[in-house]
């Protein structure tokens, strides 16, 4: 008990510390009428620095400890399997409400409108399915890897594909968010490039589109012409937000994970309450609150027969669904944390933790979306040249952090940020470490003899899978989207796909290997092709002079901001909604259409 209670120290000191800012911030006027005649700051200062560098070091510090307690793998990847489940809980919400949606969900209800918050519905129907369905199953086997379960009914084949499917499904996903959390970074500090000249020994910020230095000649992260090197200030940022989160998940295995996810959590909730409060208390109570329909949200019915329309409440209800189950039944960094927990009782209760608190928290980033928008249409001379809260609604949050906030509380609130990018990463390197070691170094033969060097394996396995999301992270930029619809493209794309095979292993008593792998091609390429509807439009174009007006779209050219660089694609005739409901739907039905034609085998096989 005293160790657990020297590990938790931490927690009540930057509860305390942040309900201390969260003073400061109140006791002076953020903008009222006299005030918003001053200019804002100028971004973020040395205090916000100073904040943000010592959070960083306290994590590996985190990791440092923990680390020196590894002796073993069940150790590094389940905590010995009796983990507290609240700490679990909050762990598990912490992996999956990450940068993404920290940034997402603001600009969701800012720029687009109230639908998104409909998919709180779902979580009732998703905590009975996932509680008294999945988990009295799941945990009858206590596992490393989740997909060791799909062997014992299924083959060591489709063992091998689940696993395959989410290492690239948790690769995609950690690329996607650090290069978000980089470019939200750029939006704070004002800057997309540095210019560093070697002849006359000078150094410069830019920003493209916005000062007299274009930046036409970096198309790509840098430039350099033998005197003057040029680099975007993205991969900057990714570099060391990947460096930090890597190493201390690489000492400290998952007890570091889950304690530094709880602490990201409270600097996540704090920091979106923060913004609320400020606005609030800049409009002197809630006139910020939209009471109507604003001439900036999209068209958002409750259903539509055109599957092009963007998003409706009902694919809102059905995507969260599908999403939220198909997470808890067949992805790892899930399945990890249930078995990290003594029994599926435990494991209920940190299900619970996870949607309680996901609840909390995504209603709070629909309100500091809400508080963005009535701030920035009242404010309008605040947003720099070029900005609106329409198109860029997803840097309105950010603007707001670097720009509106008390010095020191925007550093806080930016540590918030990076702490949700860092525990997704964490999570994610620890996850894709535990499935790689177990489902095919182990599993095929290739253990090294002893525990304390299959522990340094792992570690530095964790270690090169962080460099490939950093250096990955790069690609992200061609998804076309908003960062909600290009989270739906990459994160929807196989996590269906994967849930279904824990369905036909656990669920179907005549599934067969062939005609599971059947229905996951028929998934997989499903998903896919909803996912890029709009690029596989412009495709047939160039490619066979299909006109895109037969899928009622047009061609778009698409510019990235970091670079100046740009590139023609089409419009999506299909939204991104209908990628998971749509995916596992075909799956199942090919998938057991097939498992049905195959014939019957002799009992005990497979």
């Amino acid at each position: 008990m005293k160790h657990f209670a020297l590990k938790l120290l931490p927690i009540p000191l930057a509860a305390g510390w942040l309900l201390s800012l969260c003073g400061t911030a109140l006791a002076q006027p953020a903008a009222n009428a006299a005030a918003s005649q001053q200019p804002p700051p100028v971004g973020l200062q040395w205090v916000d620095w100073l904040l943000i560098a010592l959070y960083a070091l306290a994590t590996i510090g985190l990791g440092v400890y923990y680390g020196r307690q590894q002796t073993s793998t069940d150790e590094y990847f389940r905590g010995s399997g009796h983990m507290n489940p609240i700490l679990i809980g909050v762990s598990l919400f912490a992996t999956l409400l990450s940068t993404i949606s920290y940034l997402s969900m603001p600009g969701e209800a800012s720029g687009k409108g109230p639908v998104a918050m409909v998919g709180l519905l779902a979580y009732p129907l998703v905590f009975l399915v996932v509680a008294y369905v999945l988990l009295p199953v799941y945990m009858r086997q206590r596992v490393t890897s989740a997909y060791e379960l799909l062997e014992a009914r299924l083959g060591l084949s489709v063992r091998l594909l689940g696993a395959s499917m989410f290492l690239a499904l948790r690769l995609v996903w950690m690329t996607l968010l650090v290069y978000l959390a980089a470019k939200a970074m750029t939006v704070m500090m004002g800057t997309d490039y540095w210019q560093f000249d070697f002849q006359q020994g000078t150094a410069v910020a830019g920003q493209f589109g916005r000062t007299a230095e274009g930046g036409d000649e970096l198309r790509g992260w840098f430039a350099w012409n033998g005197d003057t090197l040029k680099i975007a200030s993205i991969p900057v940022i990714v570099f060391f937000t990947g460096v930090v989160s890597v190493i201390y998940t690489t000492l400290g295995g998952l007890r570091a994970v889950v304690i530094t996810d709880l602490l990201q959590t409270i600097l996540l909730f704090g920091g979106a309450v923060l913004v609320v409060l400020t606005v609030t208390w800049d409009f002197g109570g809630f006139g910020w609150f939209p009471t109507e329909w604003q001439p900036t949200w999209d068209t958002q019915p409750i259903f539509s027969f055109d599957p092009k329309t963007r998003v409706t409440v009902v694919g809102t209800i059905l995507s969260i669904l599908a999403w939220q189950v198909a997470t808890a039944g067949g992805d790892q960094t899930a399945v990890q944390r249930f078995m990290a927990t003594r029994d599926a009782a435990a494991a209920r209760r940190a299900v619970a933790t996870q949607l309680g608190v996901g609840m909390a928290v995504q209603l709070t980033l629909f309100l500091v979306g809400f508080a963005l928008l009535g701030y920035f249409l009242a404010h309008r001379g605040e947003l720099p040249a070029g900005m609106n809260v329409k198109d860029n609604a997803d840097d309105l949050f950010p603007r707001y952090i670097s720009y509106h906030l008390p010095v020191g509380v925007s550093g806080l609130v930016v540590a918030a940020m990076f702490a949700a990018a860092m525990s997704s990463i964490d999570s994610g390197v620890n996850s894709i470490t535990a499935v790689v070691l177990t489902d095919f170094v182990d599993r095929l033969g290739w253990r090294t003899k002893t525990e304390r060097s299959h522990v340094r394996e792992a570690k530095l396995l964790a270690l090169a899978i962080g460099l490939t999301v950093v250096l990955g992270s790069s690609l992200m930029k061609y998804i076309e989207g908003n960062i909600t619809a290009v989270t739906n493209k990459t994160v929807n794309l196989l996590t269906t796909p994967i849930f279904a095979l824990f369905v036909f292993a656990l669920f179907v008593p005549r599934a067969r290997a062939a005609g599971v792998w059947f229905g996951a091609i028929c998934g997989v390429l499903t998903a896919f092709s909803i996912a890029f509807s709009g690029p596989l439009v412009y495709l047939l174009h160039i490619w066979l002079g299909v006109d895109p007006a037969v899928f009622n779209v047009a061609l778009i050219t698409q510019v990235d901001p970091a670079t100046g660089q740009t590139w023609t694609t089409a419009e999506d005739p299909i939204s991104f909604q209908w990628i998971g409901p749509v995916a596992l739907v075909v799956n199942l039905a090919a998938g057991s259409l097939a498992c049905w034609l195959l014939p019957r085998k002799p009992a005990g096989k497979s």
